[in-house]
């Protein structure tokens, strides 16, 4: 192995650090909602609107962020991302009142816009067909960055305070924005396209308006955005109530919480680098694979989470169980996904396409937790969890089925603009 591509697996684990301590710093307010709530006498609805408060700020910001990542050094950015995260999680900690908690928490959504850069650098260093499973690994972060928020909030929080646990992870945002200004090289956009397989130079693609625009005429565009607002409802539903669902609702003490959804997060880990896998091994089959090993993990994702939630209080195994199953199910979207936009995008326009996808989707999850709130507080959190799920990944699966038809066409328009681009530069080259 040459010594770049040794090289690409130490940015790997450079950015895995970075979203297991961002997602770890992130999360972590879902298992603190007891103590927050308590210490600012809140109901439901106003600690989701703490929630939906960074996802609005995050949302607006997406397409900022993806316009600079496309213009400029995507690493240098993401080294200002993690020192902002770093430095609103220390604000949020400072403040003693509900409203100024709410602003300086909405501030700490200004860095959650950073990773369509991220991701579309790791698109630079690996080839179309191992996108997958790498963002695959890198979204084993997410999870494993909840559980640690998860024992940090349940052993930790009651120590030294929930205040003191903001300082430390805001820190580590510090010291991570430094380890990556140094540590992560940029990389030319498009260089890992297979169109340019054995050329050292490949040229400078630079952003476009017009690139931009036509990143949106892709049919299969219209598709992955539509889905993306409906797919992350589910998601900040169950990351933001369901510690107190099962504490409220199931009668769950603290070790219960942490025995049962400790190994379940683990699971929900495994399942990103599974559904990544899938979608890379059934991509080299059909241009449709990671569609269909989307389409897979809604539906299944659904069926047991819905038998999960309608399970006895007292049947806390069967409980277990099928939530066990709902959760390797419910990551296979993610990373299939993220490679599905960059499978139909321009290099240099990746950055912008995922950012929009984020601003679409963070348009539903800004106001997810506020609506589960409202249900929670006048009917129940179970009702809250299961409705909004079910409807939202039965709109997703439509919504995969209608790629379908388009990503064949979309992903050959691709691949033969990257070959008239890569035979210009040989006679450029030549001449």
């Amino acid at each position: 192995m040459t010594k770049p591509k040794r090289y690409r697996w130490k940015v790997v684990g450079i950015f895995f650090a970075f979203m297991l301590l961002h997602q770890t710093d992130k999360l972590l307010i879902g298992p603190l909602k007891g103590p927050i709530s308590e210490e600012f006498g809140i109901t439901n609805t106003q600690f989701g609107l703490i929630i939906s408060g960074a996802l609005i700020v995050s949302t607006v910001l997406y397409p900022i962020w993806g316009y600079l990542y496309d213009r400029y050094a995507r690493s240098k950015l993401l080294a200002l991302a993690s020192f902002i995260w770093g430095s609103t999680t220390w604000l949020s900690a400072i403040v003693r009142s509900y409203i100024p908690f709410v602003i300086t928490r909405a501030s700490t959504g200004i860095d959650d816009s950073s990773y369509p850069g991220l991701y579309s650098l790791i698109a630079d260093y690996f080839e179309p067909d191992k996108r997958s499973k790498i963002y695959g690994v890198l979204q084993l972060s997410q999870p494993i960055g909840y559980l640690i928020g998860m024992v940090m909030a349940l052993m930790l929080a009651p120590v030294i305070g929930w205040r003191t646990v903001f300082y430390i992870t805001g820190a580590l945002g510090i010291v991570l924005s430094i380890t990556i200004y140094f540590g992560v090289k940029e990389i030319p956009r498009g260089k890992s396209e297979p169109e340019f397989e054995g050329m050292d130079e490949i040229g400078q693609f630079n952003f476009s308006w017009d690139a931009a625009k036509d990143v949106f005429k892709k049919k299969t565009m219209w598709f992955v955005l539509l889905q993306g607002f409906a797919g992350v409802f589910p998601w900040n539903v169950i990351t933001y109530f369901f510690f107190d669902y099962l504490a409220k609702e199931r009668g769950y003490d603290e070790m219960s919480v942490l025995t049962t959804m400790a190994p379940i997060i683990l699971i929900l880990a495994g399942g990103y680098f599974v559904g990544g896998s899938l979608g890379d091994w059934l991509f080299k089959r059909t241009l449709k694979g990671r569609v269909i090993v989307s389409s897979v993990g809604v539906i299944m994702g659904a069926i047991f989470l819905s038998l999960a939630l309608n399970a006895p209080i007292e049947a806390r195994t069967t409980f277990f169980i099928f939530m066990a199953l709902a959760a390797l199910f419910m990551p296979f979207s993610s990373p299939n996904v993220v490679s599905t936009v960059y499978d139909v995008t321009m290099p240099e326009v990746r950055s912008t396409a995922q950012s929009v996808e984020y601003f679409i989707e963070n348009a539903g999850a800004a106001t997810a937790p506020l609506i589960a709130g409202i249900i929670a507080d006048a009917s129940s959190m179970h009702n809250a969890i299961l409705s909004i799920s079910l409807i939202a990944w039965g709109l997703s699966f439509l919504f995969y089925f209608g790629t379908m038809f388009f990503i064949d066409a979309d992903i050959t328009s691709l691949r033969a603009q990257m070959s008239k681009r890569a035979e210009d530069e040989k006679a450029r080259q030549a001449a």
